[in-house]
C-alpha cells in the first residue's frame, strides 16, 4: 500500500509539473502573440493610411480639420487621375523594362562570376575576392559619381543603356551565390569531369538547378531593389520618355495633380507599391528559404 501511495504521490506531482508548464507556455503564447500583434499594426498602419487616404475625394480629405480613420464615401476618382494626369502607364512601362532587363543581365553576371570563384581554380583566385569583397566597403555616393562620368562621358544619358549597365552586377550577390554553390559536394564535379562533362554545362544541368531557392532569392530581391530604384535614375534621366516610376512620382507632385492634391498622390503611391507588395507575398518563403540557405556552411 505505501509503495501504491508513493507512485500515486510521484504521478499526481508531475501532473502538477506538467500543467503548471503547459500554463507557462499557454501564457508565454498569449504575450508572443499580442506582441506580435501591436507591432503588425504599427507596420501595417502606414499602408492603411495609405490606401485610405487614395479613395477619399479631395474635397473631403481638406474638410477634416481632425483626421478620421474611415470614410463613408469612397471614390476611385484618384486612381483615374492618376493615370490620366500624368503618364503613370508609361513610367510603369519603362520600370518593368528596366528592372527585368538589369535582373536578368545580373543573373548571368553574377552566376558565372559565383561559379568562377566557387568551383574554378586560377592564380589569384582568393585575391582578387578579396578585392572585389572591399568593394562592398566603398560608400555609394562615390560609385553613384563614376558611374554618372563614365555614363555621360560615353553620352548614353537619356537612354535605358545607361540606366541599366550600372547595375547589372552586385558583390554581395556574388558571394551569397558563391557560398550556396560551395555547398554542393565535391564529388559530384569530379564524376561530372568523368563523364566528359563541359564546366559550362555542369553549371546550367547541375549547380544552377541545386542553388535555384537562392537564385529565386536574388531575383526577387533585384527586382524589389530595381522598382524602388530613385537615385541612379533621377540622376541619369532629365527626359520625361525614361522616367521610372520612383523618379516619376517627383514629377506628378510638381506636374501632375499639384502638391496639395494628396488623395491623388496616394493612388498613385498606391498603384506603384502594390506589385511589390503581391511579389513579396507569393514569393515570401522562397526568400527567407534563399537567405538561409546562402548563410550555411558545409
Amino acid at each position: 500500500m505505501g509503495r501504491k501511495n508513493m507512485n500515486t504521490d510521484k504521478k499526481t506531482d508531475y501532473e502538477k509539473i506538467e500543467l503548471t508548464v503547459r500554463r507557462q507556455k499557454r501564457i508565454s503564447d498569449i504575450i508572443t502573440y499580442v506582441l506580435l500583434s501591436v507591432w503588425a499594426v504599427i507596420v501595417l498602419f502606414p499602408f492603411y493610411w495609405m490606401v485610405l487616404t487614395s479613395i477619399k475625394s479631395y474635397g473631403a480629405y481638406n474638410s477634416e480639420y481632425i483626421p478620421k480613420f474611415y470614410t463613408l464615401s469612397p471614390t476611385l476618382q484618384n486612381y483615374v487621375d492618376a493615370f490620366t494626369a500624368v503618364p503613370l502607364g508609361k513610367y510603369l512601362v519603362n520600370t518593368v523594362i528596366f528592372t527585368l532587363a538589369t535582373t536578368f543581365l545580373m543573373l548571368i553576371v553574377i552566376t558565372l562570376a559565383a561559379f568562377a570563384f566557387a568551383r574554378l581554380d586560377f592564380k589569384g583566385k582568393n585575391i582578387v575576392f578579396v578585392i572585389f569583397l572591399s568593394l562592398m566597403m566603398i560608400p555609394n555616393e562615390l560609385v553613384i559619381i563614376t558611374n554618372y562620368m563614365t555614363v555621360t562621358n560615353l553620352d548614353m544619358r537619356n537612354s535605358f543603356t545607361g540606366l541599366i549597365l550600372p547595375s547589372v552586377t552586385s558583390v554581395f550577390y556574388i558571394y551569397l551565390l558563391k557560398e550556396n554553390f560551395e555547398q554542393i559536394p565535391d564529388t559530384l564535379y569530379y564524376a561530372a569531369k568523368v563523364d566528359g562533362t563541359s564546366d559550362f554545362k555542369y553549371l546550367l544541368r547541375v549547380m544552377i538547378p541545386i542553388s535555384k531557392p537562392t537564385l529565386v532569392t536574388v531575383t526577387i530581391l533585384k527586382v524589389i531593389e530595381c522598382w524602388n530604384s530613385y537615385v541612379w535614375p533621377r540622376l541619369i534621366t532629365d527626359d520625361e520618355r525614361y522616367f521610372l516610376v520612383s523618379n516619376g512620382i517627383q514629377e506628378i507632385r510638381e506636374n501632375g495633380f499639384g502638391r496639395e492634391n494628396i488623395p491623388a498622390m496616394m493612388a498613385a503611391v498606391v498603384v506603384i507599391s502594390l506589385p511589390l507588395i503581391i511579389l513579396f507575398l507569393i514569393f515570401r518563403k522562397k526568400i527567407m528559404e534563399g537567405v538561409s540557405r546562402g548563410g550555411m556552411k558545409g
